[in-house]
């Protein structure tokens, strides 16, 4: 077994030495040639290596820009946070990547994605990182266009994950709520704007919705910075990829709250006037305060209490069967069925069936037992409409199960 000394001194072989140097410069030659710029880093973070493009975009050469000296091309406001988030990726072992401004040759700054990759070894040891700088100064603008002009509508938006987390709102969601959207997304942030009384419905509504690719709304109170209620009308759109997948959820909250306070308003009044109505001119579904009505409604309170059959008559139209609604309300029988018959739509050859039933077999055509209208109202009342239109027969009929109570 060698020991170190006899290690160091162990001579590789120089063709093998002129091969690596080979391959590691057509590598390189690769690299410089990748419309991107690039670079490796030691396990350590320093760097080792910057590909021309990098170069002749910051216009730092690789003597200037490794080690630490890359850090240079780097916006002051931005070198902090990067560094802080890089020192974090070296110690997880993990891929990671951060936004940040480059410098350009000329002084320019603009903004890049960097995005870094660990390469191991066969024991799993981080051996090298490697890493690209990808110029996304458009879309920031992009972004920062897009962003005034939801800041200047004037409703409440709000982008979300497919799980529905909060990525952004806008101004004027940030100037009723009162929260940054770094509190938008704490965890229990809806149940400290949301009213106490619509937080349960609500969470119920929006889990459903979310699991469907549509679009769905809720209506929901939410607290201001001063404390206050207002209802809103909240709009969820999904957008979609390809595939048909949910990328974002898309909200509007409008301020419903003058709507629904003049719904409830005309409610109260609604429900005052229906007070006001049942105690001075309603009388069951009856509404009136003439004379001759209170002459009709003075008559159904003496007759309802009893067991008499009562005619009810008037031209079309007039409410018959309101009174006999009335009739049945007031009486002892009101828990029990109310059964109303047309008499003028019944063909003549059904009457007798459809008013006393019949058992199975009873004629050709009767293939099962069938309860009449009469024996339906057994306990309750029937209200035989338009009974002057049944035939003669049929009238003598009905009229023998009013004065004897019973039928066969």
């Amino acid at each position: 077994m060698k020991d170190v000394d006899s290690l160091s001194n162990t001579r590789v072989p120089e063709d093998d030495l002129t091969a690596a140097a080979a391959t590691n410069s057509q590598l390189r030659r690769i690299i410089d040639t990748i419309p991107v710029l690039a670079w490796c880093n030691l396990p350590d973070g320093s760097n080792e290596f910057l590909n021309r493009r990098w170069q002749d975009y910051t216009g730092l050469s690789q003597e200037e820009g490794s080690g630490g000296g890359w850090q240079f091309a780097l916006h002051p406001d931005d070198l902090g946070p990067l560094l802080d988030k890089w020192g974090e990726v070296l110690e997880s072992g993990q891929s990671g990547e951060i936004e940040a401004r480059v410098r350009r040759h000329d002084g320019v700054y603009r903004w890049f994605l960097i995005r870094g990759e660990p390469l191991r070894d066969e024991l799993g040891n981080t051996v090298r990182w490697y890493g690209t700088s990808t110029d996304i100064d458009d879309l920031k603008r992009a972004h920062e266009e897009l962003r005034r002009i939801t800041d200047a509508i004037p409703q409440m938006i709000v982008v979300q994950s497919p799980e529905g987390l909060p990525l952004y709102t806008n101004r004027v969601a940030y100037d009723y709520l009162g929260v940054s959207i770094e509190e938008v997304g704490a965890e229990n942030w809806r149940a400290r704007i949301l009213h106490p009384e619509d937080f349960e419905r609500t969470r119920e509504e929006r889990q459903a919705g979310l699991r469907r690719p549509v679009p769905f709304s809720i209506e929901q109170r939410a607290r201001g910075r001063d404390g206050r209620y207002r209802w809103f009308l909240s709009h969820y759109n999904p957008l979609l990829d390809d595939e048909g997948k949910i990328v974002r959820w898309y909200s509007t909250r409008t301020d419903i709250d003058e709507r629904k306070q003049a719904e409830e308003r005309i409610r109260k009044e609604n429900f005052a006037l229906r007070e006001e109505i049942s105690g001075t001119s309603m009388f069951e579904d009856i509404v009136g305060s003439s004379a001759a009505l209170k002459q009709v409604i003075s008559k159904i309170t003496k007759v309802a209490p009893t067991d008499s059959t009562v005619l009810i008559t008037g031209d079309t139209g007039t409410g018959k069967e309101l009174v006999a609604r009335a009739i049945h309300a007031k009486s002892k029988r009101a828990g029990r069925a109310f059964i109303c018959v047309n008499c003028a739509a019944i063909p003549q050859e059904l009457i007798a069936s459809e008013l006393f039933g019949h058992e199975k077999g009873a004629f050709t055509g009767a293939l099962q037992r069938r309860i009449g209208r009469f024996e339906s109202a057994d306990g309750g009342t029937i209200f035989l409409d338009e009974v002057g239109e049944l035939p003669a027969e049929a009238q003598v009929a009905i009229l023998r199960v009013l004065q004897e109570r019973e039928f066969e």
